[in-house]
């Protein structure tokens, strides 16, 4: 009897090693896991990049004093017409900058560029902003403020005239510039629509 609960007790530990035989089984699958993450983060790379126009930090006042968030309006853009903003918030800094990252990774529009500039003057507006867009020569550089800068700067636009005639706000000036741009018109677009050359879409 003694030797038969010997054997016993030596089998439990042979079962013992087949349980860490399925645990490395376990390890097998997060290791295809892993390789799942990583195949998902590849496809998930692309050429925008962020830039942060404005952080505000908000106050709450609660029975236990003050609670403080963050709101962060962030811009978008891979610098060949593609541009987009979004707005994060939450209660760290961090946070709020990767929410405001998503948000305007949702809100990319396409805007025409015609020899790193803009193709025509434009106005926006939204709310208390109001700007104005112009085309600039080859050379001038981003001539605009703050959060025009930025909105720009990650579309591509190398060379325009800018300025913000209405409020500072940044959240408004960011806006009026989209809508700004989202009413420019591509040159070549209405050069084939009226079967022109493009030279005479700009000299008449």
């Amino acid at each position: 009897m003694a030797e038969y609960n010997n054997n016993n007790r030596g089998g439990a530990p042979g079962g013992n090693d087949r349980g860490g035989n399925n645990r490395g089984g376990n390890d097998r699958r997060g290791n295809d896991r892993g390789g799942r993450g990583n195949d998902s983060s590849v496809q998930g790379d692309s050429d925008f990049k962020e830039k942060v126009v404005a952080i505000n930090r908000v106050a709450k006042v609660v029975k236990g004093g003050r609670r403080f968030s963050f709101s962060a309006i962030v811009v978008v853009g891979d610098g060949k017409g593609n541009v987009g903003y979004g707005l994060g918030k939450a209660n760290e800094v961090t946070d709020a900058i990767a929410k405001g990252i998503d948000d305007a990774r949702k809100n990319v529009v396409k805007v025409p560029l015609y020899k790193h500039t803009v193709p025509h003057v434009m106005e926006g507006r939204y709310g208390g902003g109001f700007v104005l867009v112009q085309p600039a020569a080859a050379g001038t550089g981003v001539i605009a403020g703050g959060a025009m800068r930025a909105v720009f700067e990650s579309a591509g636009i190398k060379d325009v005239l800018a300025k913000s005639k209405g409020s500072s706000n940044p959240h408004n000036v960011v806006k009026a510039t989209f809508a700004a741009l989202a009413k420019m018109r591509d040159p070549m677009q209405i050069a084939q629509a009226r079967g022109i050359s493009l030279a005479r879409v700009f000299n008449g």
